[in-house]
Formats: structure tokens, sequence, C-alpha cells
């Protein structure tokens, strides 16, 4: 876990990331897409390019001095990741990607526990990932899925959960930061009320992890997933947290090499955790990146991360807030909501937006960000969304106000 840490210096910081120095169109990259996935650091980069260079082997297996050192990279970024997040290294089970991670839940828990009448509750903000496998698997099951509604302000309807939540809820999926609405959930309390009533409780993390400082252990849930590539990490590898004797308790997702203790024509046992849930060749270049950015966020402070990321949302929302006709999604309180800041303009399709203030150098996502229910309760079919992170500025959020007055300009 981080500690508290100095103001960042984001000139300097930018320095980290080679990316941030390339022109789009002709005007400087202003990337104000880290919602969707992150900018990468060169120590990221160059984490991996060494394994691949240096000490390029399968790990686990060999007993030579090459995939020694690779296995040891490859737990060390194991190792960094459960540091962050203040978990045993034996309950981190790495991924393709939260999606996988929540996959692993919804088929080795859900498959072989639900029965007709069971409930699996998740909330109307949840991001598609938190949403599809709980369906599929209570399709399989004839478990049922309900959603806790969101109020008008954006915020999870508390009261509206409890009542849903009862003795027949076997499962709470909650997103810890709404990728839409930047709401941050009391998923402490949340998992609380659920094993009151006997329920487990898995929190997608993917938009908490990289900006603030989280404690797995202290939040108590069951499962925990997230994702690299939102972190500073490379794409294609993922998180899943998970309550050791809850892991126990499971029967493997995927099988095949890596993940058994033994096999024989009648059978086969499995390997101890984490292993137990890693079937095949890992993705060890990812793995490695994943620590270094681990250990980059860490060197930072996520405490610095997190005041940084308030200080831009309140500009931010206070910039828009000047935009005439302008609808804003989301709690407005900068200190009880995430970077991520949808919104939508009447007289602009969050397509053209997007296309539009590219041309200035400007990246911001349109669409319905994999949250099609919650779209359906904005009563919108997409948004326009402005996301920011440790390496964006001020500055680079007004040019996107200039440009988004442009655009409207450029239609009119």
């Amino acid at each position: 876990m981080s500690t508290a840490a100095a103001p960042i210096d984001v000139t300097a910081l930018r320095a980290d990331f080679p990316i941030l120095s390339r022109t789009v169109h002709g005007a400087p990259l202003v990337y104000l897409d880290s919602a969707a996935t992150s900018q990468k650091p060169a120590a990221v980069l160059d984490a991996m390019d060494a394994y691949y260079r240096e000490t390029n082997a399968n790990v686990h297996r060999g007993v030579y001095e090459l995939a020694a050192e690779a296995t040891a990279r490859y737990e060390a970024g194991r190792d960094a990741v459960a540091r962050m997040v203040g978990a045993p290294r034996e309950s981190v089970v790495l991924t393709k990607n939260a999606s996988e991670a929540i996959n692993l839940v919804a088929w080795a828990w859900g498959v072989r526990t639900l029965k007709p009448g069971d409930e699996i509750l998740v909330t109307e903000m949840e991001h598609h990932s938190n949403i599809v496998p709980w369906q599929i698997v209570a399709g399989i099951t004839g478990a049922t899925v309900r959603f806790a509604p969101v109020t008008p302000g954006g915020e999870l309807d508390m009261d509206a959960f409890a009542a849903l939540l009862t003795e027949r809820t076997r499962m709470v999926g909650v997103v810890h930061v709404s990728n839409v609405l930047g709401t941050i959930n009391p998923v402490a309390e949340i998992t609380r009320m659920a094993h009151e009533v006997g329920a487990l409780v898995l929190v997608d993390g993917s938009q908490s992890v990289p900006h603030m400082p989280v404690d797995v252990p202290s939040i108590g849930c069951d499962f925990f997933a997230f994702t690299g590539h939102k972190m500073l990490g490379p794409t294609g590898i993922g998180v899943l947290v998970g309550r050791t004797a809850v892991l126990e308790a499971m029967e493997p997702f995927l099988g095949g090499g890596e993940m058994i203790s033994n096999v024989t024509q009648q059978g086969s046992t499995w390997a101890d955790l984490p292993w137990k849930f890693e079937a095949g060749t890992p993705p060890i270049a990812e793995a490695i990146g994943l620590g270094a950015a681990a250990d980059y966020l860490m060197a930072v402070g996520l405490d610095a991360v997190r005041a940084h990321e308030v200080e831009l949302t309140a500009h931010m929302l206070d910039a828009l807030g000047q935009v005439e006709g302008i609808t804003v999604f989301g709690p407005r309180d900068p200190a009880v909501r995430g970077g991520a800041v949808s919104f939508s303009l009447p007289d602009l399709h969050p397509h053209d937006i997007a296309q539009l203030v590219d041309q200035e150098g400007v990246c911001v996502r349109a669409g319905h960000h994999c949250a099609k229910p919650l779209m359906r309760v904005l009563g919108v079919g997409a948004t326009a969304r402005a996301s920011t992170y440790l390496y964006n500025s001020a500055e680079e959020i007004d040019v996107f106000v200039r440009a988004l007055g442009n655009a409207r300009l450029a239609l009119k």
C-alpha cells in the first residue's frame, strides 16, 4: 500500500511516458481516455523488453538458470501487485483481464453453486463484465440476476439495495468506481451488509486500483477484480484477488498444464494457490510489466495520485459547467467520485464530439462505455467521456474545453 507522498510534478512525470511527446493532427497529444486504457511509462516498457531480450524462457518448469530468472521476474510481478493492494500473494490470481477474473468466479463458483431460486444482485452502474457472466450463469443454473438502482444524482440507492438484499442473495457484484458516473461506492459497507445475509461479494476495482489507495483485506470482500492496462501496465493481464478459504474451496476454471499437482488416468489433483487457477503458459512479459506498473504507482504514491485526480476532477467539473446546455452525469463533489466525467450536449452527438476534438489532438471516449443498462437509466444512447490520470494537467483540460467549443462552432 502507498503512504502519503509529495504532490505530483506533472511536467517531470510526463517525461516518463514516451507517447505523450507525440502530436496528433499537428497538435500536442492531450490524452483524456485513461478510463479506457492508460498510457505506459518507460519503466514498464523496459521491464517487458528486458525479459524478452535477457531471460526469455517459460516459467515454473525449467531447472536451468534462464528459466529460474524468468520465474523470479514473473513471481516478482505478482508480489508487487499483492503489496499494492495489501493482499497475500497466494490470493493473487493472474488472469487475462478483469473480465476473465469475473468469469473465473462465475464459472468456477457460480455454475457449481447456484441453483433455482438463488439471486445474484448487481447494480445498474455495472460494466458489462460484471453483468453478462452472471446472466450466462443464471441461464445455466436457474438463478436470477437482480439490479440495484441508481439515484438521479448518480449514486447507488442504498435503501433500495438493502431491500433487494435477502436470504436468497448468493452473490453481490458491485463496481468500486463507476466508469461512467465516476461514483465511488461504499464497498466495505456493501460487503458487510451482504455477509450478514450469507452472500459473497465480488468488487470490480478496475477504476479504483489505478487511482487511489486500495486495501482489499480492509474491504472484506470475497473477490476483487481489476485489470493491468488501466493502471499503467500492459494489455492482456488482469488480477483476481480472492479470499483464500473461498479460492481453496473452488474447483478450477480452466484445466491443462501448470495448474495440476498430479494427473493419472483416473483423475487429477490441483496445484496450490494461486497456480490452481493459472492453466497453461501464463502472460509472462505482461506479468513482469504489471509488476513494474505497480512499483511505479507505489513510488509516486497512490495518495498523491488520488489527490491529483480530485484536483483535476474539480477543474474538469467547473470547466464543463460553463458550457451552455451541457449535462454532466454523476456526483458533482470531486471528493466522492473518480476522474471519469461523462457528459452530453443537446446539439452534438457524442461521436461527433470525439471526432471533432480529435482534430485538435484531444482524445476522449464516446459510446455506451460497456454500460448499456446504465445508459438506459440515464435516458441516453451514449455519452462522451473525458477521464484524467496522474500524467494529465489542468491546462490539458482547458485545451479540451476550448476544443469542445470549437466543435460546436464547426457544426453550426
